[in-house]
C-alpha cells in the first residue's frame, strides 16, 4: 500500500501542483519582475531598475499607511485573541444554549468584507450623527471603527479553534492540577495557556495576517477617509497602482515590499509561539 502511494505521488499532486504555480508563484514571480520596469500593461514595461522603490518614498503616503496598518494590526491581534479566548472558555464550561452560541457569534465570518463595511458604517455613523460628526470626521473614528468591525467579523472564528484546543485538553492534567490545589489563575497559567500553545499560534497567525492584508473593509468603511489617514497598506497599494497615472510600477514595488514584511513579520510569529509550544 505504501509503495502505490509512492509511486502515484507525484501524480495525484501534480493538479494542486499546477494550481499553485498558475495562482500563486507565476504572478508573484511576474510582480517581482514587473516592479522593476515602468509599464501600463505588461506587455510595454521599460527598464528603469530601483527607480520605483525610490519613487515610493516621494511622499510619506506609504509610510503613514505603514504605520496606520502596524497600529491596526497590534490593536486587533490583542483584542481578538482576548475576546476569542474569553468566548470560549466560557462556551466550554457546559452552560445551557452553547452550541446556539457558537454559531450565533460564528456567523459574522460568514459576511463578506465590503457587506460588512457598509453595514458598520451606516451603525457607526448613525451613533455619530447626533453630535454632528460621522466616521471620517476623524481618524479616531476610522481607526476604532476598523477595531470594531475586525473583531465582529472575526472573534466567533477564533473561538473554535480556541474551543476546541480547550476541549483537546487531558482531563486528567486538570484532575491533577486540581488536586495538587491549583487555584484558577494557576490553571490558566500552568494548565491552559500551555496545552492550547497550538490553538494560540494559528488564531496569532490569522489575526496577524488578516490585519496586515485588510482591504475590502477598510475600502468600504472609510476608503482612506479623511485624507488618507485611516489609509491601510492594502488599499494604498490599490489607490497607486489603479488611481494614478504612471504609477502601476511603483504599485507594483510597494506590493513587494509589503510581502516581504508580512512574510518576515508571520514567519517570526510562528517560530515564537511555536517555540512556546515545545515548551509546553
Amino acid at each position: 500500500m505504501q509503495k502505490s502511494i509512492q509511486k502515484y505521488f507525484a501524480l495525484f499532486a501534480l493538479p494542486g501542483l499546477i494550481c499553485f504555480a498558475i495562482a500563486f508563484l507565476i504572478p508573484m514571480v511576474m510582480g517581482v519582475v514587473l516592479s522593476f520596469f515602468k509599464f501600463t500593461t505588461v506587455t510595454d514595461g521599460t527598464f528603469i531598475g530601483i527607480d520605483n522603490y525610490k519613487r515610493i518614498f516621494i511622499n510619506n503616503d506609504f509610510t503613514s499607511a505603514l504605520w496606520f496598518t502596524v497600529k491596526f494590526t497590534v490593536v486587533s491581534v490583542i483584542t481578538i485573541n482576548l475576546g476569542a479566548f474569553t468566548l470560549a472558555m466560557l462556551l466550554t464550561r457546559g452552560i445551557k444554549g452553547t452550541n446556539a452560541f457558537r454559531t450565533i457569534f460564528f456567523m459574522p465570518n460568514l459576511i463578506g468584507g465590503i457587506v460588512l463595511g457598509w453595514i458598520w458604517q451606516v451603525i457607526i455613523n448613525g451613533v455619530l450623527l447626533p453630535r454632528g460628526v460621522t466616521i471620517v470626521s476623524d481618524p479616531k473614528y476610522g481607526f476604532w471603527g476598523l477595531v470594531v468591525l475586525m473583531n465582529w467579523q472575526n472573534i466567533g472564528y477564533m473561538m473554535v479553534i480556541y474551543i476546541a484546543g480547550i476541549q483537546n485538553i487531558s482531563h486528567d492534567l486538570i484532575e491533577a492540577a486540581q488536586i495538587d490545589g491549583a487555584n484558577k489563575v494557576t490553571m490558566l497559567r500552568s494548565v491552559i495557556l500551555p496545552s492550547i500553545m497550538p490553538s494560540i499560534t494559528i488564531c496569532s497567525f490569522l489575526t496577524l495576517t488578516n490585519g496586515f492584508k485588510l482591504f475590502d473593509q477598510n475600502l468600504a468603511l472609510t476608503a482612506g477617509d479623511p485624507g488618507k489617514q485611516t489609509e491601510m497598506l492594502a488599499l494604498n497599494i490599490f489607490n497607486t497602482f489603479y488611481g494614478r497615472s504612471g504609477f502601476e510600477g511603483v504599485g507594483q514595488a510597494k506590493a513587494v515590499i509589503f510581502t516581504i514584511i508580512v512574510a518576515f513579520i508571520a514567519l517570526t510569529q510562528l517560530r515564537l509561539t511555536r517555540s512556546k509550544e515545545v515548551e509546553a
